[in-house]
């Protein structure tokens, strides 16, 4: 299990980004949690199965592509300290 975090940047605040997001993360066995930055970013955190979290960052830049002009990512070890995935505010 591995930890990976994702910065979307472009026009992705005020889009629905987080909704649609949390609702494709709801149908995978993956934990953690998407939010707004005040930088106008969005970042998602996930744990679970690199597949999963694959599948998940594919589907959010099919669904959102028009919005999204960059994506950076970071993988680590997870760290267990999520039990589901969330919006967070």
């Amino acid at each position: 299990m591995q930890r990976r975090t994702y910065h979307f940047s472009g026009h992705v605040q005020g889009v629905g980004f987080r909704y649609t997001t949390h609702n494709i993360a709801q149908c995978h066995n993956i934990h953690g949690y998407v939010r707004n930055l005040p930088d106008g970013r969005v970042e998602l955190v996930m744990e679970g199965d690199e597949n999963e979290m694959e599948d998940v960052v594919k589907n959010v830049s099919r669904k959102l592509s028009c919005f999204v002009r960059n994506v950076e990512s970071q993988i680590e070890p997870a760290t267990g300290e999520f039990e589901h995935f969330f919006i967070r505010h």
